[in-house]
């Protein structure tokens, strides 16, 4: 019989679904009762598609862009997504807003005051 992936949620309620059989295909062992699977195997099928290429290429996230063929930014989305979909809490990455800014600079958006400012904060989160 063909292995078909696990579901991870109820077709009626949407709710997780619990884990209650574990059966060694060797020995013929099945063991009964209530498991909780691990935050890797209720990810949903994108999300472990992107984790799977993350570690491929050893989390190189320029790699991932290339490879995927699409932006930085949405190679960010998908990373802090997959973050919040293994419950891991996702701040602001002081790097990535430095460079916001200094894009905004340059845009001519905010004046070198604004710049400054906001640059300043930062430091001081840090």
């Amino acid at each position: 019989m063909p292995r078909l992936p696990m579901p991870t949620a109820c077709p009626v309620t949407g709710g997780p679904l619990l884990v209650t059989r574990l059966e060694c295909e060797e020995s013929g062992i099945k063991i009964e009762g209530r498991f909780t699977p691990n935050e890797f195997a209720v990810l949903p099928e994108e999300n472990l598609e992107f984790l799977r290429l993350y570690v491929k290429v050893r989390g190189n996230l320029k790699e991932v862009e290339r490879i995927l063929g699409v932006s930085y930014p949405t190679v960010r989305l998908r990373f802090e997504k997959l973050l919040l979909a293994l419950g891991y809490e996702v701040g602001p990455d002081p790097a990535e807003e430095r460079s916001t800014i200094l894009d905004l600079l340059e845009r001519g958006e905010i004046d070198a005051e604004e710049a400054s400012k906001r640059l300043q904060s930062l430091t001081r989160r840090g």
